[in-house]
């Protein structure tokens, strides 16, 4: 699945059969915040602390966010949450 496949299938009322990362994110892109971080807070792997991190940044819980960016081993971005989300679904589907 390419990311403009994925951004397609937010018009879905279901989710791809996708990783439950890409659910997460997925679920995000609908608007449904609660779903996404319910999946991603039992992801117990880099990628799950960063998409952690970014549903805390997007609530607007930055100190939350620095844990979960320091357990992905990353930075808490200076871009927009969107762009954080593009390059997020970028890379979890090249995974």
């Amino acid at each position: 699945m390419t990311p403009e496949e994925f951004k397609i299938s937010l018009t879905s009322s279901t989710p791809p059969e996708v990783s439950s990362l890409l659910k997460a994110m997925w679920y995000d892109g609908k608007g449904d915040w609660s779903m996404a971080h319910n999946i991603a807070q039992d992801i117990h792997s880099q990628d799950g602390s960063w998409v952690h991190a970014y549903l805390h940044r997007k609530e607007g819980d930055h100190y939350n966010a620095q844990y979960w960016y320091s357990r992905a081993g990353k930075r808490m971005p200076a871009y927009s949450l969107q762009q954080e989300w593009e390059e997020m679904i970028t890379v979890l589907l090249a995974n």
